[in-house]
């Protein structure tokens, strides 16, 4: 996991964002210590920035990390996507393959809408159909799904 470029590139921007927010903070707290009212306000309104990055770092991070946990569990039980199709010259799927492809997930996320990994495969469809956003949406919803199977399994 720690040298998966992604990991690395994740870790990169995370510092880089990180220091970003320090410098931030650093200008709103000078504009907090000024005694122009103007500037306190300004003071308050920019620490605004890196607690709002703060939470979002939180929450991307939290993401990342669930979806690596549900890749490394359907990659032992040998039920990660693999989308099998006619492919174009540059590797991307055909759109009826892709189409095929989301049906078919599609078809099994209604059969077992609790099932995270029904889900995810979902997620993966949509990003071979390249839908990003719709992509990014089922895959939190896989997230959400796996963490309250995993809480459930804790409490039993």
């Amino acid at each position: 996991m720690f040298r998966n470029p992604a990991f690395l590139a994740a870790v990169a921007l995370t510092v880089i964002v990180a220091v970003y927010f320090v410098f931030v903070a650093d200008f709103a707290f000078a504009f907090l210590r000024a005694d122009a009212l103007e500037a306190k306000g300004l003071g308050a309104a920019l620490l605004v920035l890196p607690m709002v990055g703060v939470w979002w770092l939180y929450h991307e991070w939290k993401l990342g990390i669930t979806v690596q946990r549900m890749a490394d569990q359907l990659d032992r039980e040998g039920r990660l996507p693999i989308h099998d199709g006619e492919r174009s010259a540059s590797g991307a799927l055909s759109e009826e393959s892709a189409e095929a492809i989301f049906e078919t997930a599609r078809r099994t996320a209604d059969a077992s809408p609790d099932d995270w990994s029904a889900w995810f495969h979902v997620s993966h469809a949509y990003e071979a159909n390249r839908d990003r956003s719709m992509a990014r949406k089922s895959m939190r919803h896989a997230a959400q799904l796996y963490r309250a199977e995993r809480k459930a399994q804790r409490l039993q």
